[in-house]
């Protein structure tokens, strides 16, 4: 755990309940590399934008980190860099409650528990769980309703999806207590190749309508932009946390020139200009989806009022 947390570094529930009243989402941007915490701290920095970063429990496995080496990164990174817009640290999609301990002890600000396999009982226990843990120290929670598709297998197992319900979103955040909900309602984690990115607005409404938690949209990478202008926008308080993971990747490897994915070690083991042009890459690309997708330029000043 970190001994002094920097001031800017804050829950998530304090960032969203900002983003949620003046109607922007901020960007869960997912680094999957410790070498790209960097670029989307000073994207977030140049653009006056507050920004999470996060990383999954699978992405950990797969690219080689421990929360500890992702939180270090993180926090040394704001400091060497002089990072002042607001910034969460997040764990995203867990299901393990012991990765949820280690990070909160690693200093994350923001954990998710990812029990949406489960049925509606087993996922509102497990959640709960999460909850009462995390908030005991500090810390926002996440959690899944419904389940949201995906075409890379990285951060979740399933290509299914199953409509987040209204009446169980209700329900589930009453029951549990959870900060946000990741809600499934028509977005999918990866890259859109044969369906079409689509989403349920009037299900978004319906959700927002009975419950008061910050709503969540995994599978940001690919949607259109005006496309999630309007989900963000909703009256009542629309979609505040936009997770954007796959983009950032095929900007890297495009930028150095590869299609095969690295460990995180072998990411740190590349030549130190051509590590440059991959982190000019994701730096463009986070400063682009701040501008354009989010709403977020400039809006690390309505944390000041």
């Amino acid at each position: 755990m970190k001994a002094t947390r920097p001031a800017n570094v804050i829950t998530l529930k304090q960032a969203l309940e900002v983003a949620e009243k003046q109607q922007y989402a901020i960007g869960s941007f997912s680094p999957r590399y410790t070498s790209m915490i960097l670029p989307v701290l000073r994207a977030a920095e140049k653009s006056k934008s507050p920004a999470i970063v996060q990383i999954s429990h699978k992405e950990l496995v797969r690219y080689g980190i421990t929360p500890a080496e992702f939180a270090n990164e993180f926090y040394e990174r704001v400091s060497s860099e002089n990072i002042t817009v607001p910034v969460v640290l997040h764990l995203d999609h867990t299901k393990e409650i012991g990765t949820i301990k280690d990070a909160i002890e690693a200093g994350f600000t923001s954990v998710m528990m990812d029990a949406s396999e489960k049925n509606l009982k087993d996922n509102i226990a497990a959640s709960r769980e999460a909850a009462e843990y995390a908030h005991a120290r500090g810390v926002s929670v996440e959690a899944e309703l419904g389940m949201i598709g995906t075409t890379d297998f990285v951060e979740t197992d399933k290509d299914e999806e199953l409509y987040t319900d209204p009446k169980e979103a209700k329900l589930f955040a009453e029951l549990t207590g959870v900060d946000a909900l990741a809600v499934s309602c028509g977005t999918a984690h990866g890259v859109y190749m044969v369906r079409e990115p689509k989403i349920d607005y009037a299900r978004l409404q319906a959700i927002r309508a009975l419950t008061p938690v910050h709503l969540v949209l995994h599978g940001g990478s690919g949607v259109p932009a005006e496309m999630m202008a309007k989900a963000i926008s909703l009256p009542g308080g629309g979609v505040s946390k936009v997770n954007i993971a796959t983009d950032l990747e095929l900007a890297f490897l495009g930028a150095i020139g590869r299609e095969e994915r690295l460990t995180d070690a072998e990411c740190k083991a590349l030549p130190p200009e051509l590590l440059e042009v991959g982190q000019a890459a994701v730096e463009s690309t986070v400063a682009d989806k701040i501008a354009n997708f989010l709403g977020s330029k400039g809006k690390a000043e309505s944390f000041k009022a």
